[in-house]
């Protein structure tokens, strides 16, 4: 797995976990964790994706 895919999927582990803890102390602001863990989710994937093609294992990058 490419380095920044590791990268991202510890931002998007530790952005659910804050975002759990903002909503258990009852604060709003664990709306704004749940967008950076979307966020960083989808950089995981295609960083993923992307290594892949890089290889030759799989399809094209999107799709």
């Amino acid at each position: 797995m490419p380095r920044l895919a590791v990268l991202a999927l510890i931002t998007c582990v530790l952005a659910v976990a804050a975002a759990v803890l903002s909503f258990v102390q009852g604060s709003l602001v664990g709306i704004v964790w749940v967008l950076i863990a979307g966020l960083s989710s989808n950089m995981a994937w295609y960083y993923v994706k992307r290594g892949r093609a890089g290889r030759g294992d799989g399809g094209p990058v999107t799709g």
